[in-house]
């Protein structure tokens, strides 16, 4: 399976349960090592490299469970993001991500494991934010959230993209993954299947059929 994400894109993955999507994440992120092919970023392989080496060079991985840190603070689980950075930048990526979510910033103070799951969710995405990534890595996001939270999630996800981050997106909500992205792959049993802009895929029968519910 061969594929690419251009700088400032989102890129979707759709495909069933069993496709691939979430090993395909896994495996850029080094958390799985592929058997075949590799994993380059700007032109320098990253095949084989362990996952502190990867997030280094700037892939940062929300997991599908969200895995914050539940018995530390949500301050504490922000700054876990950044601990292996040495720059000056930290404190104002700190103000980035909690203007990107106020309810955050309301719940500094607090004990990760006892917010809600869109709270959770939230703070997933911007303890990954806070190494400072070039690419981010979302599987799932929406999982379990209630609709209004959905949206509020995936207009987050293009303030993101806009600020300069680029995302691969992995999401079963295929309406609203097709809505937010500007490219999109279709897997099937670890094959890309179909491909193209995120608008013509959203208009393709077979893919609205399978994914869209039509």
């Amino acid at each position: 399976m061969a594929f690419g994400v251009e700088r400032g894109e989102i890129v979707a993955l759709l495909g069933n349960n069993g496709a691939g999507k979430t090993t395909t994440l896994k495996t850029i992120s080094g958390l799985l090592t592929p058997r075949t092919g590799g994993v380059v970023l700007e032109g320098e392989s990253l095949t084989g490299r362990p996952p502190h080496e990867v997030v280094l060079k700037g892939i940062a991985h929300v997991p599908e469970g969200r895995r914050i840190f539940n018995r530390l603070t949500v301050r504490e689980n922000l700054l876990m993001g950044a601990y292996r950075r040495r720059d000056a930048g930290i404190a104002g990526d700190l103000e980035r991500v909690l203007t990107l979510f106020p309810r955050l910033r309301e719940r500094l103070a607090q004990v990760a494991g006892t917010l809600s799951g869109g709270e959770q969710q939230m703070l997933a995405i911007a303890r990954a934010l806070m190494t400072s990534p070039r690419l981010l890595l979302l599987d799932e996001p929406s999982m379990g959230l209630a609709p209004v939270l959905v949206e509020q999630i995936f207009e987050t996800i293009g303030d993101i993209n806009r600020q300069g981050t680029t995302i691969l997106l992995v999401e079963q909500n295929a309406a609203m993954a097709l809505a937010v992205a500007h490219r999109a792959y279709v897997l099937e049993t670890g094959t890309v299947a179909l491909s193209g802009a995120a608008r013509d895929l959203a208009e393709n029968p077979d893919v609205r059929r399978a994914y869209l519910g039509e």
